[in-house]
C-alpha cells in the first residue's frame, strides 16, 4: 500500500484549519452509499472533537495533485453479542477472554473497535485509485497497532444486507454473527473479524 498518506480530521485542522479542511471533505462523494457521503459533510469533525469516532483520510498523488481517495472512521464501542449468535464455538471461546457474559440478558458483552464508516471518493473516478480491500486493511492495521498498545483481538462493523457486501467483508476476514435493528428500523448485519 504504497503511495498512500492517512491523516486524521484532528491533525488536517490543526495544520490547515477547519475551513480549509471543509473544502477537501466537500469534493468527497459516494453515490452507491449516500450515508457514508453524509457522515463525512455532516458529522465527522463534531463526532471528531467530541471523541465519539476517528475519522481518517486516506490521500494519494493523481496527476501531480493530492486527492482525496476514501475515509474510514474508527469508533471504540461496547458490542453486545446474543448467545444465540451465529459463530462457532471455537470463535466464541475466543472472545470469552475478552468479554463477560451476562446470563440473565442472555448476551456477551465486548469493548471491541467498531469499523464505523468506509468509503471510496468517486469524485472524478478517484475510487479507482484505492480498492476497497486496501482501505479496510488500512483500518485494521490501525485497529491492530491500537490494541496491541490496549489489549483485545477483535473488531467488528455493522453493514446494509446487501450480499455483495457482505461478500467483500467476508472475504476479508470478517463473518456474519447477527443483525440489529436502528432507531429508524433499518436492519445492519453485524460481522466481526479475530485478528
Amino acid at each position: 500500500m504504497t503511495g498512500y498518506k492517512i491523516i486524521t480530521i484532528d491533525s488536517l485542522i490543526e495544520s490547515i484549519g477547519e475551513e480549509a479542511l471543509n473544502a477537501i471533505l466537500s469534493n468527497y462523494s459516494c453515490p452507491m452509499n449516500t450515508d457514508i457521503e453524509d457522515f463525512l459533510h455532516n458529522k465527522a469533525v463534531t463526532f471528531s472533537r467530541q471523541g465519539l469516532a476517528k475519522t481518517h483520510l486516506v490521500f494519494t498523488s493523481y496527476k501531480g495533485n493530492v486527492v482525496l481517495a476514501g475515509y474510514f472512521s474508527l469508533a471504540n464501542k461496547t458490542l453486545f453479542i446474543p448467545d444465540k449468535a451465529r459463530m462457532g464455538a471455537s470463535l466464541k471461546k475466543r472472545l470469552a477472554k475478552f468479554s463477560t457474559r451476562i446470563p440473565e440478558t442472555k448476551m456477551t458483552i465486548l469493548s471491541a473497535p467498531l469499523i464505523a464508516q468506509l468509503g471510496k471518493n468517486y469524485t472524478n473516478g478517484y475510487d479507482a485509485l484505492i480498492t476497497g480491500d486496501e482501505l479496510l486493511k488500512m483500518a485494521c492495521d490501525i485497529i491492530q497497532t491500537m490494541q496491541l498498545a490496549l489489549g483485545g483481538k477483535a473488531v467488528y462493523l455493522e453493514c446494509a444486507p446487501a450480499p455483495g457486501l457482505i461478500h467483500f467483508y467476508e472475504e476479508n476476514g470478517f463473518q456474519v454473527f447477527s443483525e440489529r435493528i436502528t432507531e429508524h428500523s433499518e436492519t445492519l448485519v453485524q460481522m466481526i473479524r479475530y485478528f
